[in-house]
């Protein structure tokens, strides 16, 4: 058999490490052809030299010539693009049989489409390009016959838990609702007042999962579950009230479905990245993903709860996002973006970031999208308006 050709976008991240353990587990089946990073040449270096891709790209075209330096030291060597258009080449290859869509954020909506429009099997661990360019995106990967398989656990887990159909068929299949189980993150127990003097390292402590810093905040402030809801509102093809979230503390039960008949399945796993990563590479096939056997004995109780949409509003903003459709949730994505980054620099408090997220999406046009152009224009603008909001918030607070 011959072996897969993989791009991997996002390369020096989380994801990106777990698809290339999982890979050099593998390697009669795939074969990094491509790999990409933002700003870690050093660490991009070390990689080409351990794995030897075809093709390397920075974010960055003046960052070439360090990420030259650092691949001579190393001993590795690749044809090197960088910027967008050189990270949409990588999505596209020919040679190229599958892409993991990896890149944290709105950076990665261009190559993650150019990967669709290719016709790839794409592997979509940017949760972005579903939230900000929803209708866009799946209309893409519906014309030019991609193969998309979700790599977020939950949305992982509902694929698994789903049988064979196309994007708004639930009803017809007997599904009554989608349940997206969330950790609560570290903070799920504190008080309001307790939540106004969290740091960014105490939000980046997440209990169960290693993930890189902006996703932990997400994921403290249940943004992060909110943009799945977005999301598996598009790959799945469910109204908001056919999706439910659910705490569950040990992040054991990924996502649930249930059925007209009252049967709910489940996917279970221990918290680990690279079961969904194996599943999807391998689909339809399984294959070894190095995580450990879940020992259900030794976890002995598994618990839920219901979100508490006061103490955590950032879920209630991304339903009312959904609702309302259109732009609504690309001017959701970017101003949160913005204000987390604004937090993790410490210019802006744990409780405000989804205020400016609100104040946001109440002062921002939220037209139709029809094009990647609408995306980006009413992308740059949500960003425009919340960082006003973030610099009147850090000055009042000074």
């Amino acid at each position: 058999m011959k072996p897969q050709n993989i791009t991997i976008l996002g390369a020096t991240g989380s994801i990106g490490a777990s698809t290339l353990d999982v890979i050099a587990r593998h390697p009669e089946r795939f074969r990094p052809f491509a790999l990409s990073a933002n700003r870690r040449v050093e660490e991009l270096a070390e990689l080409c030299a351990q794995f030897r891709p075809v093709y390397a790209a920075v974010a960055e075209p003046s960052m070439v010539p360090r990420l030259r330096e650092c691949m001579k030291t190393a001993g590795a060597q690749a044809k090197i693009v960088a910027g967008e258009q050189g990270l949409a080449e990588l999505a596209s290859l020919p040679e190229v049989d599958c892409v993991m869509a990896a890149i944290v954020g709105a950076a990665g909506l261009r190559a993650t489409l150019a990967a669709a429009r290719a016709g790839k099997k794409l592997l979509l661990a940017n949760k972005e390009a579903l939230v900000t360019a929803g209708p866009v995106f799946m209309s893409t990967v519906r014309k030019h016959g991609a193969t998309l398989l979700p790599i977020d656990s939950e949305h992982n887990a509902v694929f698994q838990c789903l049988p064979p159909f196309s994007s708004g068929q639930l009803a017809t299949k007997g599904i009554r609702r989608i349940v997206l189980t969330a950790s609560g993150g570290p903070f799920r127990h504190r008080s309001r007042t307790e939540l106004n003097r969290v740091t960014p390292d105490e939000a980046c402590a997440h209990p169960n999962w290693r993930m890189g810093r902006k996703i932990s905040v997400d994921s403290a402030t249940m943004m992060n579950k909110g943009l799945e809801v977005i999301e598996a509102h598009w790959l799945f093809g469910a109204s908001s009230d056919q999706i439910e979230v659910l705490i569950h503390p040990q992040s054991v039960v990924h996502s649930m479905v249930e059925y007209v008949d009252g049967s709910v399945i489940a996917q279970l796993g221990n918290p680990d990245m690279r079961t969904p990563i194996a599943q999807a590479l391998a689909f339809p096939d399984r294959i070894d993903s190095g995580v450990s056997s879940l020992d259900l004995a030794r976890i002995g109780t598994l618990g839920f709860e219901r979100p508490d949409f006061e103490r955590f509003p950032a879920l209630r903003l991304a339903y009312g996002a959904l609702a309302q459709g259109g732009a609504a949730p690309a001017i959701l994505n970017a101003a949160n973006e913005i204000a987390v980054a604004a937090f993790l620099e410490r210019r802006l408090s744990f409780l405000s970031v989804t205020t400016v997220i609100e104040e946001t999406l109440a002062s921002t046009a939220a037209a139709p999208l029809g094009t990647l152009e609408d995306v980006f224009a009413v992308d740059a603008a949500a960003r425009r308006r919340a960082d006003q909001i973030v610099n009147r918030l850090y000055s009042n607070a000074a």
